[in-house]
């Protein structure tokens, strides 16, 4: 009987830290390291924001390089993992008939694999994606999330990766060493405080969370991976922030492992 996974959110920040060593791409290795081998994995990327639930279910999925304006070495980057069409079938299964099976399309992005290429650096591990759909609002993630309980106990590791605060507008581009905005960091220890004490509500209407919470998810395809890492805790799961940080001012890099 495989053991029982964790779930993880990763903050991934800029696409360059699949090139980088710091402080965050060590803490993900050394998830990498530390947590049980899983089977597979099912990703839930910010960067596949599409109007429609879809799973990719080829048995090689492309590197995709879903950016612009970065150096030509982050464009070599390749992550050769394979999929896993037997997982894909597994997660349509459980989240019902109206899930697209893409056998050709998507691949994985950046969100995917410039984590991913630190905590399994082999590519050893199969992965396939999860699309958010675009078309709805939070809740109908949370509990659709909720759905994929039993990968947990079948060796799949489901992570999500996005960042709890995202906001490009005032992220200071180029620059370094740059202090977090103020209301940046209140909204994620308050995010932080909710996902210790399990208390999950307020944190899928963040909308209604006031203007802090605003400011942090002016759109939200990076936020919503996190609940459906939320969504698979269970009552007694170990709670830790294994990363931390901001970036930039205005992105967090927080890492949340649940279990």
């Amino acid at each position: 009987m495989a053991e029982t996974m964790p779930v993880i959110f990763f903050g991934h920040g800029n696409p360059m830290n699949a090139l980088f060593e710091n402080d965050w791409t060590c803490g993900w290795s050394e998830l990498g390291r530390t947590i049980p081998r899983p089977r597979a994995i099912l990703c839930v990327s910010a960067h596949w924001y599409v109007p429609a639930v879809a799973v990719t279910a080829m048995e090689r999925p492309r590197t995709i390089h879903d950016f612009g304006g970065f150096p030509r070495e982050l464009f070599d980057v390749q992550y050769p993992a394979s999929g896993s069409p037997e997982l894909a079938e597994r997660v349509a299964g459980l989240l019902g008939e109206n899930v697209l099976k893409d056998d050709a399309h998507w691949g994985l992005d950046h969100g995917t694999w410039s984590v991913l290429c630190h905590v399994f650096p082999q590519a050893d591990v199969p992965v396939v994606q999860l699309s958010i759909n675009e078309a709805e609002p939070a809740p109908f993630h949370y509990q659709l999330a909720q759905l994929l309980h039993p990968l947990r106990d079948e060796g799949v590791l489901v992570m999500g990766s996005g960042n709890i605060v995202h906001n490009l507008h005032t992220y200071a581009w180029g620059r370094k060493g740059v202090d977090p905005f103020d209301w940046a960091v209140r909204f994620e220890a308050e995010a932080r405080e909710l996902i210790s004490k399990g208390d999950h509500a307020p944190l899928v209407a963040y909308e209604e969370m006031g203007r802090d919470a605003v400011r942090s998810a002016p759109t939200p395809d990076h936020y919503l991976p996190l609940l459906y890492v939320l969504a698979l805790q269970r009552l007694g799961d170990e709670v830790t922030f294994p990363v931390e940080g901001f970036d930039g001012g205005s992105v967090s890099m927080t890492t949340v492992k649940i279990g």
